[in-house]
């Protein structure tokens, strides 16, 4: 049997094995379609997007449709740590929503600080329920840094005076996987930048289980569903990149697919923002764009409903969906210069006269010699 159809397979028998559990939600997708205006058809669009972004067949729609209308069935505890809540807006439309928010509303959301309506005693006892009563079945998302000096006293949370530590290792125990959503809860963030007073870090460096790590700020609607989804219809990880990703999202540089990419290859540039080379639209790696040395799905998948993302806004990529971003990417709006690129052997500087055409990053030979030429400010 070939991979395809063995992994098939699982995912049907897996969605059969869902399909026996009792349903949570009062109303059914269809339901909620209906109340939105949305046809089955749009749905089925929806299911084999997902599935092409997931990097499965077309026959897999089918799964990925399934897996939607029985996503009520599986449990998820939705943790915030040190965050913004951006990653939540990422995801949640308060009006107009797509099939991603709607699936969202659909789950059998046990807890989430931000969208229940329970405070206090009761909104612990419906955590302490759930973390109990779906002991080994739920998936645990977990949104934030987690701050580990002093103990984690720095983010106490709730009437028992539980610290985020204490909360997310209780919570990842229990959890059948467990998913970091954004680059706070899968790096540390801006939480864990220079000189990180309240010893943030990502959930991995503080549970003893694999940690499915979502990077960006915010990552993309479509990336956390489609996390969802794939849990949902296999019950297991994706493949994960060196820095636990999924790799159907993460497996390629934001500047491999970047609309602006030929600009860099004819050696066209932005010199600074709002000239004329800006206007047309030009490559921004002179004003510091780090989409060679960042992966991610933006290009593709976008933002808002698939609308647009920093670079089409006219702003480059800040890396955000990198380890140790806040640092290690700055300055936002120039060049990263003499500074080492990730995982590779050669610098900023040097790429061009290592390999003309860039193997290892990618970079045409007229973009590097003009990029040089012009003398990049370091």
């Amino acid at each position: 049997m070939d991979t395809h159809s063995a992994l098939y397979e699982l995912g049907r028998r897996r969605l059969q094995s869902l399909r026996n559990l009792p349903q949570r939600h009062p109303h059914s997708l269809a339901d909620k379609m209906a109340e939105f205006g949305l046809s089955r058809r749009d749905f089925l669009k929806w299911s084999a997007g997902v599935s092409s972004m997931l990097a499965l067949p077309l026959p897999f729609s089918n799964l990925v449709a399934e897996a939607a209308e029985l996503a009520d069935r599986v449990p998820l505890i939705w943790l915030h740590m040190a965050e913004c809540t951006g990653c939540s807006e990422s995801l949640v439309r308060a009006d107009t929503p797509n099939l991603d928010s709607l699936i969202f509303d659909q789950i059998s959301l046990e807890y989430h600080e931000t969208l229940m309506a329970a405070a206090g005693w009761q909104a612990e006892e419906n955590l302490d329920h759930a973390l109990e009563t779906y002991k080994g079945n739920y998936l645990l998302a977990v949104e934030g840094a987690v701050p580990t000096a002093n103990n984690g006293a720095f983010l106490t949370l709730g009437c028992k005076g539980r610290t985020g530590l204490e909360l997310v290792r209780k919570a990842a125990a229990g959890a059948a996987a467990i998913v970091s959503v954004g680059t706070c809860a899968s790096f540390g963030g801006v939480q864990a930048a220079y000189p990180n007073p309240t010893g943030a870090k990502g959930v991995h460096q503080v549970v003893d289980k694999t940690v499915i790590n979502l990077g960006g700020c915010p990552p993309s609607e479509k990336n956390i569903v489609g996390t969802l989804m794939y849990f949902i219809m296999f019950g297991k990880l994706p493949a994960l990149d060196i820095y636990n990703r999924p790799k159907w999202a993460y497996g390629a540089r934001v500047h491999d697919n970047c609309d602006r990419r030929g600009h860099f290859d004819a050696g066209e540039f932005v010199e600074q923002f709002g000239d004329n080379n800006a206007k047309q639209g030009f490559c921004l790696y002179k004003v510091g764009c780090k989409g060679p040395y960042t992966y991610n799905n933006c290009p593709t998948e976008r933002f808002n409903h698939h609308t647009s993302w920093p670079i089409q806004a006219g702003h480059g990529c800040m890396g955000c969906s990198e380890p140790n971003f806040w640092d290690e990417m700055a300055d936002f709006e120039r060049p990263l210069g003499r500074q080492t690129l990730h995982g590779l052997d050669a610098t900023a500087d040097t790429i061009g006269s290592v390999i003309l055409g860039a193997a290892a990053v990618g970079i045409g030979a007229h973009a590097v010699a003009s990029i040089f030429a012009r003398g990049i400010e370091e």
